[in-house]
């Protein structure tokens, strides 16, 4: 049951972190970015948000510094969308499963 919370408060968080994302005009944070998946403690006090950034290693470093820096918005943010007794505190964290998954595609391609 407690399971089943977490995991729709999950999906809730990344739908509203994805498009308040979206909404941020911080011109570090690319177009390209994408929310993977968040991962809500079960006492809600953090929320894991994997991102990925589409372009090469400096743009990704930059775009985690506007999020970083963009984190306390966002979370006041949340707060008002999602009704929680407690709006958990945000550490985004980049994801390279989408780029690895493109490496596997192309060496697949290549054999």
């Amino acid at each position: 049951m407690a399971k089943d919370r977490i995991n729709k408060i999950n999906e809730e968080v990344h739908r509203e972190i994805a498009g308040i994302i979206r909404e941020l005009k911080d011109s570090r944070i690319p177009l390209m970015t994408s929310v993977v998946a968040v991962s809500v403690t079960n006492d809600l006090s953090y929320a894991k948000v994997y991102v990925s950034v589409m372009g090469d290693e400096t743009v990704q470093k930059r775009a985690l510094e506007g999020l970083k820096s963009a984190a306390g918005y966002v979370r006041r943010e949340l707060g008002r969308k999602v009704e929680l007794r407690h709006t958990p505190e945000i550490i985004f964290e980049l994801d390279h499963s989408i780029e690895h998954g493109a490496h596997i595609n192309t060496i697949i391609k290549n054999l």
